[in-house]
């Protein structure tokens, strides 16, 4: 006898709750956040700014989600909320699938793989050029980051390779130019909070993706260029990969995060979902792990390096005791956002 029921939406029944959360939220909080920022108070500005980046950290951890297909069971449906969660993250120059496609790249190559030589593009420009992003990371603005974002716009008209993307790059930017001449119309302030809601949103994500990994980068010059793959094992994926928790003393914190930062056990089984992440890590490290990094170890080498990460081949390695994150360099343009 066949049952009528419907298969369910969900990959996993279990994920109902708590995928429906995560989406409400990150819709509900860009919209809370907008409306705030889009006030005549200036009083209510910072919690709109918080709201408006926090709806854009959650929104693009859920297009990781989507591009591992472990929200929905339907393919189709995983693409179609990673579209609308990366509109929300500001990032949907570069089409779900492209966005996919690389950091799936990530997983099967072990290895940091994209296609922009950001490093070679600030060695190719003019010393003023140079001195200005320096000047910019110096003061926290996160200059690089900004620049691999705003290549996805500006690379399909300059790349013959990438310019079927370019009716996707003018209808977004018209989306996006909608939002800011209504922002600008109700509250010509409100362009100010956006713009510092989305530093806060690009500095987060960089400080999130900058201590994973100790892979090497490769600028492939086509989307399916081979990486040398000798010796990346999965011991070696796991070696050169690091779990950033917001909190290991208080687990329920890194929901900030979506849990990204369980990002051993991510790696170990990328298929489970976010919400089975802090089980997993707990199943393969339960006597504690060397890879595990809380963000109280690596505030003071985001800070101390962010000169040396701007150019710097290597991205540092990780010692013993006390202080070990200190010679941890990071990574910049390693974001799945803008790897494409």
């Amino acid at each position: 006898m066949h049952s009528n029921r419907e298969p369910p939406i969900m990959r996993e029944p279990e994920g109902v709750v708590p995928n429906s959360l995560a989406l409400a939220y990150a819709v509900t909080a860009q919209i809370a956040g907008l409306f705030l920022i889009s006030r005549q108070q200036a009083a209510v500005a910072p919690a709109g700014i918080l709201l408006t980046a926090h709806s854009m950290v959650i929104a693009a951890y859920l297009v990781h989600e989507c591009a591992h297909m472990t929200l929905f069971r339907a393919r189709t449906l995983n693409r179609w909320v990673g579209e609308l969660m990366a509109w929300i993250a500001g990032a949907a120059y570069a089409s779900f699938e492209r966005i996919r496609h690389f950091h799936i790249r990530h997983h099967r190559d072990r290895a940091d793989v994209a296609r922009f030589d950001y490093k070679r593009f600030l060695q190719s420009r003019s010393r003023w050029v140079r001195r200005l992003v320096y000047g910019l990371e110096w003061v926290y603005i996160p200059a690089v980051e900004l620049i691999m974002h705003g290549q996805v716009l500006v690379r399909p008209f300059v790349d013959e390779q990438l310019k079927s993307a370019r009716p996707r790059v003018l209808l977004v930017l018209l989306t996006r130019a909608a939002l800011f001449l209504w922002l600008y119309s109700v509250q010509p302030w409100s362009l100010l909070w956006f713009a510092l809601a989305y530093l806060l949103f690009v500095t987060v994500m960089n400080f999130g993706d900058a201590f994973h990994h100790t892979f090497d980068q490769y600028f492939v010059a086509s989307d399916d260029d081979p990486v040398p793959m000798a010796g990346k094992d999965r011991d070696y994926e796991q070696r050169h990969t690091y779990s950033n928790l917001v909190s290991s003393q208080h687990p329920w914190l890194n929901l900030l995060a979506l849990n990204f930062g369980y990002h051993n056990a991510h790696h170990e089984r990328a298929s489970v979902p976010w919400y089975r992440l802090p089980a997993l890590h707990r199943e393969l490290y339960a006597d504690g792990s060397r890879q595990l990094l809380p963000y109280r170890q690596l505030w003071r080498t985001f800070r101390r390096n962010r000169l040396a990460r701007i150019l710097d081949d290597d991205y540092g390695s990780v010692g013993d005791g006390e202080g070990r994150a200190d010679g941890f360099v990071g990574a910049h343009g390693v974001s799945f956002l803008t790897v494409t």
